[in-house]
C-alpha cells in the first residue's frame, strides 16, 4: 500500500469517526442507556418513580448536547484562538 492510500485510508476513518461522534444515532443511544442505567438504579434503590425519575438524567444530557455546538463555537473564536498566539 502506498503512502497515499493509507492517508487515505486513514482521513476516511478520522471523517467516519467525527460522523459518529456528532450523529443523533450516538446522542440518542446514549440517552436511552442513560434512562435504563438510571431507572434500574432508582428502581433497586426504591427511590420513588424510578420510570419518571430517570428522565432527569437523560434530559439533562440531551439538553448539555443542544448546548455543546455553542459552546464549541464560543470556545473556538475566544478561547482557542487566544491560545495559538
Amino acid at each position: 500500500m502506498s503512502d497515499l492510500e493509507s492517508i487515505h485510508l486513514r482521513n476516511e476513518k478520522v471523517e467516519a469517526d467525527k460522523a459518529w461522534e456528532t450523529s443523533w444515532s450516538r446522542r440518542f443511544f446514549i440517552a436511552a442507556l442513560t434512562y435504563i442505567i438510571a431507572a434500574f438504579y432508582m428502581q433497586s434503590a426504591g427511590l420513588g418513580n424510578a420510570f419518571l425519575g430517570a428522565f432527569v438524567p437523560t434530559g439533562g444530557y440531551l439538553l448539555s448536547m443542544l448546548s455543546m455546538p455553542f459552546i464549541k463555537k464560543y470556545w473556538l473564536e475566544h478561547i482557542y484562538k487566544k491560545q495559538e498566539s
